[in-house]
């Protein structure tokens, strides 16, 4: 794997430093070679559960655990996310090399898991230093960022553990009725928008389709590219929220992040996807049918109820800003994001299309 500077840590944030020596210790009995002291830094980016970079020598993992302060179990799963990348991994070869779980919370103050570093290219907000983001690479990229979400949606989910993974059957329902309640709980202030939205949904669930594997945060973020290769994908990363459902639920939510250049000012500064070159989000969807063969003629819904979710998401993670359950003052400005997100969706339910809102 070509090593690149586009991924690289950072050292650790106020409140999210973990106990070195301790997990150090742990380590060596776990893993062979490992014979020099432990190097810890912190991947800046991401808002849900926290990410280190370990080393050890010239030995680099990565470790993931919950986000300090966080309540919801469920939302925080590192066992489950570490036997996803497992059976992933055996049939999809884009996934980081998962290495070790640990429920022992002892430890480092809760349960982990570590898997191989993949270095390559990652699209954040800002545009990496030494490449330019031409428009013809930029089409290039989402056309591929959304090929490939159709290769995951090909994945034949009879086999290995994903028969035990999830329950397919009223998935639509379940999530719906579920993010409601999430965002009932953590609402700060009063949003017509989102309320709208809540009455709109229920009433509004198209029938489901055949289920898929579906990783619900797939995005530019969450991809690595290979620098030298573009745009070939050498991973996708964050599975903890994959189950098995219906793909359009993932469509939708790689949707709901992806800010056209005439979107809503708050969601173009989370995200590179509004320069020139990239797809809109009706050209991702007709690319998507195109090479899927599914039907996306109910497409604003499931755009409409990703967005209600990621707004949730963003809720959920100010709310604990402002308990004061974490001081990451990048999620001072997170609910621009619910309400821009929740704008969003119900423009896209007026205007009935997903793109060209304005």
């Amino acid at each position: 794997m070509p090593q690149s500077t586009f991924n690289e840590p950072a050292p650790v944030r106020e409140g999210e430093a973990l106990d070195v020596a301790q997990l150090g210790n742990y380590l060596k009995d776990k893993i062979p070679q490992w014979d020099s002291d432990l190097i810890l830094k912190q991947f800046p980016s991401g808002y849900s559960n926290l990410t280190y970079m370990l080393k050890a020598g010239n030995q680099e993992y990565v470790l993931r655990r919950p986000p300090f302060g966080a309540n919801i179990k469920s939302a925080h799963d590192m066992k489950r996310e570490f036997e996803m990348l497992s059976s992933i991994k055996n049939q999809y070869p884009k996934v980081p090399k998962p290495v070790l779980y640990c429920g022992d919370e002892s430890i480092i103050g809760a349960d982990f898991y570590l898997m191989e570093r993949v270095n390559g290219l990652i699209l954040r907000t800002q545009p990496p230093k030494g490449i330019d983001l031409t428009q013809n690479l930029m089409e290039s990229l989402s056309k591929a960022l959304i090929d490939n979400l159709v290769e995951l949606h090909n994945i034949d989910v009879t086999k290995d553990a994903f028969a035990k993974i999830g329950k397919p059957e009223g998935y639509i329902k379940r999530q719906v009725e579920g993010w409601i309640k999430r965002y009932e709980k953590a609402a700060t202030e009063e949003i017509k928008d989102m309320e709208f939205l809540a009455e709109w949904m229920p009433v509004n669930m198209p029938k489901e389709g055949k289920p898929a594997l579906i990783h619900n945060d797939y995005k530019y973020d969450n991809v690595v590219f290979e620098p030298k290769a573009l745009p070939e994908i050498a991973a996708v990363l964050d599975w903890e929220m994959a189950t098995v459902g219906e793909p359009l639920m993932d469509l939708g939510t790689t949707l709901a992040y992806w800010a056209d250049q005439d979107t809503h000012p708050a969601l173009k500064a989370f995200s590179l996807t509004a320069l020139p070159g990239n797809l809109n989000r009706q050209q991702l969807a007709e690319r998507y049918a195109e090479l899927s063969g599914r039907d996306i003629s109910n497409i604003v819904f499931f755009y409409a109820y990703a967005s209600y979710k990621v707004a949730v998401i963003c809720q959920q993670i100010f709310a604990r800003f402002k308990k004061g359950l974490t001081k990451d003052q990048r999620f001072a400005a997170l609910i621009h994001l619910v309400k821009a997100c929740a704008y969003n969706a119900k423009q896209a339910i007026q205007f009935n299309r997903i793109s060209h809102f304005s």
